[in-house]
């Protein structure tokens, strides 16, 4: 038997449909052909497995310690996804009857690794072939599954996405329960959650509030001229603006802004009245090509812009537009472009347009069918392509109000690829009057072509053309009539709001110093996948980080509180950088992804013993210094970081080495040696404040130094402390 293995059901109803018949349905597959020549076809629905939880490996783990941390399987192991256990074990059936397997998931890295773990989960022991499909149209499919490839050639992939998948365990399981457990023990409540993906997204925001925040208005000055030339036929009179010279850099800003208001009087007086030459001259007609079909970020940041629609709403209603109604494709796509065969198809998808969208119907009436834009590129297609209204002519249901929308986007990006281009006069002018430079500028869209298909905003649509230059020729003289200068003030960078945010996280190389860094980012999807990043915010607004202050996106004071005592390492989005820059070698069969896990190890050792920052979460380690050592490693019991002797009004005490932010403070003793031996303090097994040693009714024992916060208890023996398995007394108790 020869099983098919596509990704979703979708790609396995288009192999199917591609094979020769009769079809059998079967739950879970679909059977082609008869006979010995019978193929069966089946599919994953997204992963069918994840990485298992830690208590799978220690059952210690599954309780959140920090005595516990680091926690680093020797051996990884998968576990069936709930909501997948049925279709497992129907693809396990399969597999074990299978002579050969074709791969069938999409072409990309989580595409090749989704397929090939539940293939190495079943135990296969038959060849596997590949094939690589990313156009559902019958004549690609077919000519697709008639040339496999062996999937040994793709094992590099696979062990990038594994390396990747890895990766973000460790990170986010280890930093999570790092900094939750270090946030309890100073009181805080809730799960302070760390990733590769959603902390550089709250550092973003974060970093957003504090610029606005610490935003101090400064005045600037625009200085323009009205002008006009003085031969008999150009008369008419223009505006021009100065153009800051090298010459003034010092009064300018980094948007060469004039900040000095004498200066700018000056300048106004100098050229006030005098004659000037024009020195440059430009006038084009500059043409537009329409914009490509929508990506699923294109529609959630567009939805966002034009109707307030938050990026998981926006996904929603795609996903119901491409389930339920079967109106639009495949939504969770990072792709722009089209297959070409599907420009066949336009004439039956316009149609469509008119009957879905009848506030449509004249603009597909208008389309021009002959035309070809550049979104119809097989090599710019990629596991998925642009998302595009299908040929269905009528939705299961009446849409609502929000479907409507996102199909109507949807749609004008389509019929836009078969609209003419755009057509802007543009003009500009300059000027010397002088010492000063000046330049004026004309725009105004002369065609509009595919641009009445946009929606715009009404304060967008307010906006009027420039005004028409007199057409000069270079050296033509020119006099300056008036001079005005208007004084204004710098303003600081908007909130984020849902279509802005998403924006940054799609283009985050922007947000990246680094030169090399930032052409990686440039080159990879941003920040999260197209399928992720909605359920990245959704994440980030449960988990407390953000909230929502009307159509604004801010941090909270728990977000805020986080980036804070997080490295720029964590915070900044450059970590995705690197990282893709190691798993594109291992892509290629150059890097090692064992190195690449066990560097990440290190690192993230090194987080977790690291000292507090100021008003940190506390280390896992015992910290280090001078201060750390003149009391035993003893921890302030409100902050938990390192506490050091001092001399009182009552004599000599613990304070914490955090004062005055800090006044946490102890008695001497508790749990620091007073006879000058070494003896460091022992942790509380419970909350990890030193035991101090007692003398009760019954004798001595060992108990918190937290009392009453904390009523842990130990035994002693000998004058020291017994511990949980440490023999031969019984275990630790907690007093009531």
């Amino acid at each position: 038997m020869r099983l098919f293995i596509a990704e979703k059901p979708s790609l396995g109803r288009a192999i199917a449909a591609a094979l020769p018949g009769p079809m059998e349905k079967g739950p879970g597959w679909l059977r082609c052909g008869s006979g010995d020549e019978a193929v069966v076809v089946s599919w994953c629905i997204g992963h069918l497995l994840e990485p298992a939880e830690p208590g799978f490996y220690d059952p210690r783990w599954q309780r959140w310690q920090l005595a516990d941390l680091p926690i680093f399987p020797d051996r990884w192991a998968l576990s069936p996804r709930d909501t997948a256990r049925t279709q497992l074990k129907v693809l396990e059936g399969l597999i074990r009857k299978a002579e050969v397997i074709v791969h069938a998931g999409d072409p990309d890295r989580e595409g090749q690794l989704l397929v090939d773990e539940v293939i190495l989960h079943a135990g296969a022991k038959c060849p596997v072939e590949r094939v690589l499909i990313n156009d559902l149209t019958p004549q690609a499919v077919a000519r697709a599954i008639s040339n496999p490839i062996d999937n040994r050639q793709f094992r590099h992939l696979s062990h990038s996405a594994l390396a990747r998948q890895r990766a973000d365990w460790l990170f986010g399981i280890n930093l999570t329960r790092f900094c939750t457990l270090s946030y309890r023990q100073q009181g805080e409540k809730g799960v302070y959650s760390v990733g590769r993906v959603q902390t550089p997204v709250l550092g973003l925001v974060v970093t957003r509030d504090a610029t606005i925040a610490n935003f101090t208005p400064r005045p600037y000055f625009r200085l323009s001229i009205t002008c006009h030339a003085t031969d008999a036929e150009n008369q008419e009179p223009f505006q021009a603006r100065w153009v800051a010279d090298e010459a003034y850099r010092h009064h300018l800003d980094e948007e060469d802004r004039l900040l000095d208001g004498d200066t700018a009087r000056q300048i106004a007086a100098e050229v006030e009245g005098r004659p000037g030459t024009v020195t440059e001259v430009r006038f084009r007609d500059r043409k537009e090509p329409p914009p490509l079909p929508l990506s699923l970020s294109v529609l959630q940041i567009e939805a966002g812009r034009l109707y307030q629609m938050g990026a998981k709403e926006v996904l929603d209603i795609a996903q119901n537009l491409y389930e339920k109604h079967q109106l639009i494709t495949y939504p969770r796509s990072d792709c722009r472009y089209l297959p070409e065969g599907h420009f066949e198809q336009r004439q039956g998808v316009v149609s469509a347009i008119g009957k879905v969208a009848t506030d449509l119907l004249e603009a597909t009436a208008q389309a021009d069918l002959d035309l070809r834009s550049a979104a119809w590129n097989d090599k710019k297609v990629d596991a998925h392509h642009g998302i595009i209204p299908t040929s269905r002519a009528r939705p299961a249901t009446r849409l609502s109000q929000g479907e409507a929308c996102v199909y109507d986007l949807v749609s004008r990006y389509y019929l836009m690829q078969f609209s003419p281009e755009a057509i802007h006069r543009e003009g500009r002018l300059g000027l010397t009057i002088g010492e000063h430079r000046f330049r004026a500028s004309e725009t105004a869209v002369f065609s509009a072509g595919w641009k009445t298909l946009e929606i715009r905003l009404r304060e967008a649509r307010e906006t009027p053309d420039k005004r028409a230059l007199p057409r000069l020729v270079k050296g033509d003289p020119v006099l300056c009539d008036t001079a005005d200068l208007k004084e204004r003030l710098t303003q600081p960078p908007h909130y984020f709001t849902d279509a802005t945010l998403l924006s940054a996280m799609t283009n985050i190389a922007r947000f990246v110093s680094d030169a090399e860094l930032r052409k990686t980012l440039r080159d990879t999807d941003g920040l999260g996948t197209e399928a992720t990043r909605a359920s990245v915010l959704e994440t980030l607004f449960r988990r407390d980080y953000l909230r929502r202050d009307g159509r604004f996106i801010k941090a909270t004071e728990k977000g805020h509180g986080l980036i804070a005592v997080l490295p720029d390492s964590i915070s900044q989005p450059d970590r995705t950088a690197r990282w893709e820059m190691t798993l594109e070698q291992i892509r290629r069969g150059e890097g090692d992804p064992r190195q690449f896990l066990a560097d990440l190890k290190s690192e993230i050792l090194s987080f977790l013993q690291r000292p507090a920052r100021q008003a940190g979460p506390a280390p896992v380690s015992s910290p280090a210094g001078p201060e750390a050592e003149s009391a035993g490693s003893v921890h302030c019991p409100k902050c938990r970081s390192p506490m050091r002797q001092r001399t009182g009004k009552y004599g000599d005490f613990l304070a914490c080495t955090r004062y005055p932010d800090c006044n946490g403070t102890r008695p001497l003793g508790e749990g620091v040696p007073t006879d000058g031996s070494s003896q460091k303090p022992v942790p509380c097994p419970h909350c990890y404040s030193p035991l101090v040693r007692r003398e009760g009714k019954k004798g001595w024992f060992w108990g918190c130094s937290s009392y009453p916060g904390c009523r842990q208890t130990v035994d002693d023996h000998e004058g020291k402390p017994v511990l949980p398995g440490n023999l031969p007394l019984r275990k630790a108790t907690k007093r009531h």
